[in-house]
C-alpha cells in the first residue's frame, strides 16, 4: 500500500519547517532509506518564475533548505534545480534563484545552485506517448531526484503538485513544443506521467504551508492549508494533496491517467500517516472550473470540426488585461502556437489558433492574463 506522511506546518519559520519535513520523512523510514552517502541529489523544486516566495507561486525557500539539510544528514550532495518557463540560461536562472529566495538559503546553508543549461535527449521506451525526452543535463548528471513540488491550482491542468512539477525537467522553450505536440488535455497528462515514470523521483515532498487558490499556477491568491506532505509515491502524494483542498482525484486528468496504467490508487487505498488529513481538509478551496472540458470531448468528440468551432467560439480563452500590462512581450515569446501577436505595444490572441495551454497566464509577471469562462458551461455537470 502506498503511504504518505503529513506534518502540520502553520508558517515558514526555519525551525517549524524542518520539524515538519523531518517527522514527514521519518515516517516513511527516513531520508537514509533514500539517499546514500556520496549521491548526488537533484531537488527538483518548482520555480516556475521570478515570483517572491510570499507570492506563493513556486517552492518556498525554507522548504528546500530543510529537505537539503537531510540530504546532508544523510551523506549526499543535494543540488536545488529547475528549469524555469521561457529561456534557459544562466542569467535567468539566477535572476529565479535569487527572487525566489533560493539564492540566499543556499549561500546560508552551503547548498549548490544549479547552473549547467545544457540539455540532452534520453531514450524513454516505456513512454506511452513519448518514446524520447529532451531534458536537463543536470537531471542525467544526479544519482537521485528529489522532487519538490508547491500545492498550487492551474489554469489548464487544474491542479499542478508533485507529477506535475517534473515538467520542469524539460528545458526552457523545449516546453512550448511540447505544449504544441501534445494538445489535448489527455495527451499532456499522458506525457507528464511519461516524464514521471522517466524520473522516477525516489521521495517526493508537497509544500503545502500556503498554496495557492485561484488563478494558478501563477496568477492566483496565496491560502494557508498548514502542512507538509510527503511519499515515496509522487502519485500517491498528488491523491492526498488535491484532497486535501477540497478536489476530487477523479477531476485531475493527470491522476486518472496514471490510474488507468496502475501507478496510482485511490485515496481509501493510500496510507496516511502523521497528522490528520480530514483535520486539515479545506472545503472553499477555489478552483478554475473544468466543465468545458468534459462537455466538449462527451458530446463533440475532442478534436472534431464542430468541437473546435465551439471550444473556439465558448470555451475558455485567455483575456490580457492591458491597463496592467507593461508590454514585455513574455506572453508573445512564450506562446507554443504563436498565437499571439502585439499590437501598439500590448498582447492580441489569435483564438482560432489558441490551443488553451494558457503559458501566457502562467508567465505573466504582471498578473495581466485571466481566463475567461462562458456562462454556457456552468449549466452542465
Amino acid at each position: 500500500m502506498e503511504k504518505v506522511s503529513i506534518a502540520k506546518c502553520n508558517d515558514y519559520d526555519s525551525k517549524h519547517v524542518y520539524e515538519a519535513v523531518s517527522k514527514c520523512i521519518e515516517l516513511l523510514g527516513g531520508m537514509s532509506r533514500f539517499v546514500e552517502p556520496g549521491m548526488r541529489v537533484l531537488l527538483k523544486c518548482n520555480l516556475l518564475m521570478r515570483k517572491k516566495p510570499e507570492e506563493a507561486a513556486t517552492t518556498h525557500p525554507e522548504v528546500a533548505a530543510a529537505v537539503a539539510r537531510l540530504v546532508k544528514e544523510a551523506g549526499g550532495i543535494p543540488v536545488i534545480a529547475d528549469s524555469p518557463g521561457g529561456l534557459f540560461t544562466e542569467r535567468a536562472l539566477k535572476g529565479v534563484y535569487r527572487v525566489c529566495g533560493m539564492e540566499e538559503v543556499a549561500a546560508r546553508d552551503g547548498i549548490e545552485l544549479n547552473y549547467n543549461v545544457e540539455e540532452i535527449t534520453v531514450s524513454h521506451p516505456e513512454g506511452k506517448i513519448i518514446k524520447s525526452l529532451t531534458v536537463i543535463k543536470a537531471l542525467e548528471e544526479a544519482d537521485a531526484v528529489i522532487s519538490i513540488a508547491k500545492l498550487k491550482t492551474h489554469g489548464m491542468a487544474l491542479y499542478t503538485g508533485a507529477v506535475k512539477n517534473l515538467f520542469g525537467v524539460i528545458p526552457g522553450t523545449t516546453k512550448a513544443e511540447y505544449h504544441l505536440r501534445m494538445k489535448k488535455i489527455k495527451d499532456f497528462s499522458d506525457m507528464l506521467v511519461d516524464i514521471c515514470t522517466y524520473v522516477k523521483p525516489v521521495l517526493s515532498v508537497m509544500d503545502a504551508v500556503v498554496g495557492m487558490e485561484g488563478q494558478g499556477p501563477s496568477a492566483g491568491d496565496p491560502r494557508k492549508i498548514g502542512a507538509i506532505l510527503a511519499s515515496e509515491s509522487p502519485y500517491a502524494l498528488d491523491v492526498a494533496s488535491v484532497s486535501m483542498v477540497g478536489i476530487s482525484p477523479e477531476k485531475v486528468c493527470t491522476i486518472q491517467r496514471a490510474k488507468e496504467r496502475g501507478l496510482c490508487s485511490s485515496l481509501s487505498e493510500v496510507n496516511l500517516a502523521g497528522d490528520s488529513l480530514e483535520e486539515l481538509k479545506i472545503h472553499d478551496f477555489k478552483i478554475p472550473s473544468h466543465k468545458h472540458v468534459g462537455f466538449i470531448e462527451q458530446y463533440f468528440g475532442g478534436d472534431s470540426p464542430i468541437a473546435r468551432f465551439i471550444n473556439n467560439k465558448f470555451g475558455p480563452r485567455p483575456v490580457f488585461i492591458h491597463d496592467g500590462c507593461v508590454g514585455c512581450r513574455d506572453c508573445e515569446k512564450n506562446c507554443p502556437p504563436k498565437a499571439i501577436s502585439m499590437v501598439n505595444g500590448k498582447p492580441v490572441v489569435d483564438l482560432k489558433e489558441c490551443i488553451r495551454c494558457y503559458c501566457c497566464q502562467e508567465l505573466c509577471p504582471q498578473k495581466t492574463v485571466h481566463i475567461k469562462r462562458n456562462w454556457l458551461f456552468k449549466t452542465f455537470k
